[in-house]
């Protein structure tokens, strides 16, 4: 099945599947540009972590985030909707850890209890949901099941830089397409949904939630991915320094494939 044959399922669950037997969800970070994404995310939430914390990993994809905090000694909750991802997370884990992976849909949590985590990662839901309520519907039930104190942290697509990335590195004459409104530059919202920041920003403030952190989670790591993954070692880590650096600071917001929200009650 190619993307175009994707395209016209019309049951959304089903379409997001269809679209990762395309896409190789297992590999997207294993190179040094899309590391940048990984380890400015891990960076973020360490930044609210304490000892004995409970975190929910929703929409887990193959578990890299999961897996990564439960070797560090958290209780993790893994639900992913795309059942070869479980299998995926699943074949990960090991005796020593401790991580439940669950299939299930965002938008829907009532398998678990009100106030049940101190930190939710909501990385993968808002990158398919494309009608606005059933975002409402998934930042409402991430809040939920949050603690009074706890950290929450949605994950977005940047509709403007998408337009720079696509043209620039994968298709020549993308700009002179349909794939994007020409008067208002809205992508389409297919095979992912895309988010202005002012879009982000509505969303967690429509939900009560009050934002705490905005952050260029990649910056122009997928722009300048050719080049940043020759880098020997030493300029990698001044790469990442440097990226540390400019990620937080608002300019650099709409220079960014990929957005990070952190919010609280």
């Amino acid at each position: 099945m190619n993307i175009k044959e994707v395209s016209k399922i019309e049951n959304e669950e089903e379409q997001v599947s269809a679209i990762y037997n395309i896409f190789n969800e297992s590999s997207r970070l294993s190179t040094k540009a899309t590391q940048v994404e990984f380890l400015t995310t891990v960076r973020q939430v360490e930044k609210y972590l304490k000892p004995g914390m409970k975190i929910l990993d929703l929409g887990a994809g193959t578990g890299e985030y999961s897996l990564y905090f439960s070797k560090k000694g958290f209780e993790v909750t893994a639900i992913e909707l795309v059942e070869k991802h479980v299998k995926q997370i699943e074949d990960k884990i090991s005796k020593d850890i401790s991580l439940e992976v669950f299939q299930g849909n965002a938008i829907n949590l009532s398998m678990i209890k009100d106030k049940s985590y101190d930190i939710v990662l909501c990385f993968g839901p808002l990158y398919h949901l494309k009608k606005n309520e059933d975002k409402l519907t998934c930042i409402k039930e991430v809040k939920r099941v949050s603690t009074d104190n706890a950290k929450m942290f949605f994950a977005f697509i940047s509709n403007d830089m998408v337009i720079t990335t696509e043209a620039m590195c994968y298709d020549p004459n993308f700009l002179k397409g349909d794939e994007y409104n020409h008067e208002t530059f809205k992508v389409v919202d297919f095979p992912f949904v895309f988010h202005t920041v002012d879009d982000c920003r509505k969303l967690l403030k429509d939900s009560n939630l009050e934002v705490c952190g905005e952050v260029a989670t990649d910056g122009l790591s997928e722009l300048l991915a050719d080049k940043i993954n020759v880098m020997d070692d030493e300029s990698y880590n001044s790469w990442l320094n440097y990226h540390f650096y400019c990620c937080e600071k608002p300019e650099f917001l709409g220079a960014s494939n990929h957005l990070l929200f952190i919010a609280e009650k």
